[in-house]
């Protein structure tokens, strides 16, 4: 997909896996140069084929496209070859492990914001006695221990369909099961926690993967999301926008609140769907209100307790076809709140699962790789977590994104949600009128800020960037998703 660059990066995890003495990190990580070396040098025989190979694939710019249409007219034997092999994901695991970590999309003079956790990024950090938990080393290990969910092919059949995979399809469904797998992680293992080297595994951990298996006994399989997002518009095969998967999201875990017991919810916590002018769908600002969140912790609870842990989803409209750039400030910030989850967003019909930033740079998991379906067991702490994983470090300018998309936070308490309160109104009274979200105590509230009027051209009549679309082409035909085409 045009305007999309990615750098690959192997992971450079210490020994010793990281331990939860808190749930909202500091500054951190230092890479190892030394090791990197060691691993070009061994590479040295590999490198000139893995590179032929993936300069046509891994690094492209909006200036590119024509030279890769000429390209592509000329190649189409052995290039349709290695297209192949890098769809399926085996080939660029190989690249990641024969020729290590190549940090060209990475700045070294610039910190790094990734969900909530601030890297400061130098090339001091590259001393041998530099701790973990400073510098770019830490940066890959917590990148690299975000769950990643991508296409699968393989799995059963989707309810009354004959599909068996999500391939150029399930993109957005896909960067939706991460985020909310990423406030799993947070709720149930801190976010400090990191990806463990050695087995048995963590029991939370695996369990949580058990929950986004691909099949219907899996409680957030893309099966089930279908199923509960049929009243707007979800079907095996098409592709939809960021409001619809939030509010896909609310109803599948309403109805599976209502038939498991409390101390048995798969997800714990109450989910808020912050809408503005119209529900969210027409470009009016969300406005997040306190006394909505306190209602839906109590409806949580069955009305137990007064607050439980929440999770806000903010699907939002700011632009027409790009992103005005009056919101990129604001977007950058929201990932320095110890709540981020971060976006679910990409270009149209590309969904991406955004979770860090770097100067103008969005840095993001990719679902777009394909993978045979895996269904791991609950009790399985032997289990092989490879494919939930990525050391693929892959980024796109801010101001490339598509203006349809959702950002995601998790509260742990009632002081949690205080503290991003007091962000989020800090935040949008900096906004120079052009707030993400405003804050407000009740719904006595003014008529809230449209994002339209922020744009000066025009009401944005409907979220259609992401719209329900055919798996088929203009054309009529089948094609792949050219994210596929690196």
């Amino acid at each position: 997909m045009k305007g999309f660059c990615e750098t690959a990066v192997a992971s450079k995890c210490s020994s010793k896996s990281s331990t939860d003495s808190t749930d909202r990190g500091s500054s951190s990580a230092c890479s190892d140069s030394g090791s990197r070396d060691s691993k070009h040098d061994k590479a040295s025989l590999w490198s000139n084929f893995f590179a032929s190979a993936f300069s046509i694939f891994e690094t492209h710019s909006e200036s590119s496209i024509t030279e890769k249409k000429e390209s592509h007219s000329r190649n189409n034997g052995w290039t349709a070859a290695v297209r192949k092999a890098v769809t399926i994901g085996s080939m660029r695991r190989i690249h990641e492990r024969v020729l290590g970590s190549r940090r060209t999309g990475i700045s070294s003079a610039s910190d790094i914001w990734l969900l909530g956790v601030c890297y400061k990024v130098s090339q001091d950090d590259s001393s041998g006695d530099a701790p973990i938990d400073n510098g770019l080393g830490a940066f890959e290990q917590d990148f690299s221990s975000r769950i990643l969910m991508t296409y699968r092919k393989g799995f059963e059949a989707i309810g009354d369909s004959k599909y068996t995979s999500d391939v150029n399809w399930g993109c957005m469904l896909r960067s939706s099961q991460m985020l909310v797998a990423q406030a799993l992680l947070f709720h149930r293992l801190g976010r400090s926690w990191r990806r463990p080297l050695h087995k048995p595994l963590d029991e939370a951990y695996i369990e949580i993967l058990y929950h986004f298996g691909d099949s219907e006994t899996s409680t957030f399989s893309i099966h089930n999301l279908l199923q509960a997002g049929k009243a707007y518009e979800l079907a095996a095969g098409s592709w939809v926008g960021p409001y619809a998967m939030c509010r896909t999201w609310e109803t599948l875990v309403r109805c599976r609140r209502e038939v498991t017991d409390l101390d048995d919810q798969p997800l714990p916590m109450a989910v808020y769907i912050v809408s503005g002018d119209e529900d969210g769908e027409r470009g009016g600002a969300p406005v997040v209100c306190i006394e909505d969140a306190s209602r839906h912790c109590l409806e949580f609870s069955r009305g137990q307790v007064d607050w439980t842990p929440i999770l806000l989803l903010v699907p939002l409209v700011l632009g027409l076809e790009k992103v005005n750039p009056r919101y990129i400030p604001s977007l950058r910030a929201t990932f320095t709140f110890p709540q981020s989850l971060g976006i679910m967003g990409g270009k149209p019909g590309a969904s991406t699962y955004i979770i860090g930033v770097q100067d103008e740079k969005a840095l993001y998991l990719d679902p777009h790789d394909v993978q045979p379906v895996i269904n791991i067991r609950r009790d399985d702490l032997e289990a092989d977590p490879l494919s939930y994983h990525c050391n693929v470090i892959r980024h796109i300018p801010l101001d490339l994104i598509d203006p349809s998309l959702a950002i995601g936070f998790y509260c742990r308490d009632r002081d949690d949600l205080n503290d991003f309160c007091f962000r989020a109104s800090k935040l949008a009274d900096e906004s120079n009128g052009a707030p993400l979200f405003t804050v407000t105590q009740t719904h006595s509230f003014p008529r809230p800020v449209n994002h339209s009027d922020a744009l000066g051209d025009g009401a944005v009549e409907n979220d259609d960037s992401f719209s329900v679309l055919p798996m088929s082409d203009a054309d009529g035909s089948a094609q792949e998703d050219d994210w596929q085409l690196l």
